[in-house]
This record gives structure tokens, C-alpha cells and sequence, in this order.
């Protein structure tokens, strides 16, 4: 395993932090006290190629280079990180626009198939026209990889603790990455869970770590679109705390990934690629 990653340095663009103390009225019984909470921020986040927009998502602002790699490779916009030659952070307005430089045929390619579209808190269907856009087929997963029941346990009960975000505010999800053994090596947190899992995905992209040697949850239910990205990025197995959908499960199937809910202490269901899973 190669390269750093850790979180980037947060406000190096001038954007907001990610959380805010605001001031609140507190009510208790019949008083009312005046105090202050801390809140998770989002803000909207443009993915802009070679000048054009393709998609606008309420994200957290935190690890927004991490972002775009992931948001590019899982949406299918580029085929490797060598492709996203330059990203830039921009504050614009209210906003922010993370602005992609990537080859013209790549560029030609997106503006043929898409059209802008806002989202909204994570939305997997931003730049979406058509039906055949959003149920593509994933492609399959070729790793070997079988992961233990104490892996999967190692990994959930060391989430929360990574969770500052959400300690705070209560607010935001948390996607992951597990090395086989269950050793969480990367921890991103954001308003949407496509979000987190996107930043996930891009920082093991940009630190050169290959995703197919380790696991991926996530602090949410398992919908289809979670499955289509770890498909994209080689992951082998998708674990969450929450239940997953139809679609996700036979997603999973076709791709030949292990897709685990419901993981919470020492018990989770297997709904895809139970071969996945080593019992000792």
C-alpha cells in the first residue's frame, strides 16, 4: 500500500468548515435557554468538466478533491484517475465548484450523454437522462478476496470512533475502507452517503491504493447505487448497518460482490456472494 490518506487541510480553499456552532433557544419544560449547537454544513458542489457542469450536489465541504475522483471514476465519466488531469477547488458565490480538466474525448463523451441536472443531498441520479443511464449493468467484480466474520466485526465496531463529523452533529453518514483484515484505513463523513462513499473511493484512487484488497460500509441502508460504485472502483464486498433494496441485492449478484446489511456488533445478513465470506 502506497501514498497518504489523510484528510487535506480544512478551509486551504476559503470554503466553509464543515460544522458551525449556532446559536439555538433551548426549551426544557416550561424554560427557555438561550445555547449554541454545532450543525454539519452542506453547500452546493458543482463537478464541472472542461468548463461545462455536468452535476450539482449538496455535499459537506471537507475532502472535495477526494470527491471529484471518486464522483468521476463511480459516475463512469473517466475510466482511470490518469484521466482527471486537473481538479481545482473554487468558491463561487454560495457555492463551490470543483473544476475538472480531463482529455477532449472525455469531455466529447460526457457532453453526448448527459445533461445538467441539479441533486439534491447526494442524489445517484444527477446527469441522468435517460432510464438505461441510471440501471447500466456493473461491471463484474474479478478479485479473489473472502473476508472473516471477524473482519466484518473489527471494522464495524471501530466506525463510530472515526465518526468526529457526526459526533458533533448528529447529521452526516460515513463510508469506509477495511483492509481484509478489518483495519479501517480510510474514513470520510458527509450529508449525502453517495458523498462519503465517493471520497472514500477517491482518496484510495489519489494515495494509489488498490480498493479490490480490502472492503467497503457504510452508515446507511444499501441501495443500488452504493453497489454500482463499489462495482466501479473493483471493491469485492459492500457491508452497511442498515438493510439494503431489491435492486441492490441483485445488483450485487451480477457483479459478483458480497453485499452484507444490517452489520451492528457480532451479527449482520448476507444477501449477495455468501462465497465471500471465510468461516473458519
Amino acid at each position: 500500500m502506497s501514498g497518504s490518506v489523510g484528510h487535506a487541510p480544512p478551509n486551504t480553499v476559503g470554503y466553509r468548515a464543515p460544522s458551525q456552532r449556532v446559536p439555538i433557544v433551548r426549551l426544557s419544560g416550561d424554560m427557555a435557554l438561550a445555547d449554541e449547537a454545532v450543525v454539519a454544513e452542506e453547500v452546493p458542489v458543482a463537478l464541472v468538466y472542461n468548463g461545462r457542469s455536468h452535476a450539482v450536489m449538496m455535499a459537506t465541504p471537507a475532502d472535495l478533491e477526494d470527491f471529484a475522483a471518486g464522483f468521476s471514476l463511480t459516475e463512469n465519466i473517466v475510466g482511470s484517475l490518469a484521466e482527471l488531469e486537473r481538479t481545482e477547488v473554487v468558491r463561487v458565490g454560495y457555492g463551490i465548484e470543483l473544476q475538472c480538466t480531463v482529455p477532449a474525448h472525455v469531455a466529447d463523451e460526457l457532453r453526448a450523454r448527459t445533461r445538467q441536472l441539479p441533486g439534491r443531498g447526494g442524489c445517484g441520479l444527477c446527469g441522468k437522462e435517460a432510464i438505461a443511464d441510471v440501471m447500466h449493468a456493473v461491471k463484474p467484480v474479478t478479485s479473489p478476496l473472502r473476508v472473516t466474520p471477524a473482519a466484518l466485526w473489527r471494522a464495524g465496531a471501530s466506525l463510530s470512533d472515526r465518526q468526529s463529523l457526526n459526533a458533533a452533529t448528529h447529521a452526516v453518514h460515513a463510508a469506509a475502507w477495511a483492509t481484509a483484515e478489518g483495519e479501517l484505513q480510510v474514513v470520510r463523513e458527509d450529508v449525502g452517503r453517495h458523498n462519503a462513499l465517493d471520497k472514500v473511493i477517491g482518496a484510495l484512487l489519489r494515495a494509489d491504493v488498490d480498493a479490490a484488497g480490502g472492503f467497503l460500509i457504510v452508515t446507511s441502508r444499501a441501495s443500488y447505487e452504493l453497489v454500482q460504485k463499489a462495482a466501479a472502483a473493483g471493491v469485492p464486498l459492500l457491508a452497511a448497518v442498515s438493510r439494503p433494496t431489491g435492486l441492490a441485492v441483485r445488483m450485487a449478484q451480477g457483479a459478483g460482490m458480497a453485499l452484507v446489511a444490517l452489520l451492528r456488533g457480532e451479527s449482520a445478513n448476507v444477501h449477495a456472494g455468501a462465497e465471500r465470506i471465510a468461516l473458519e
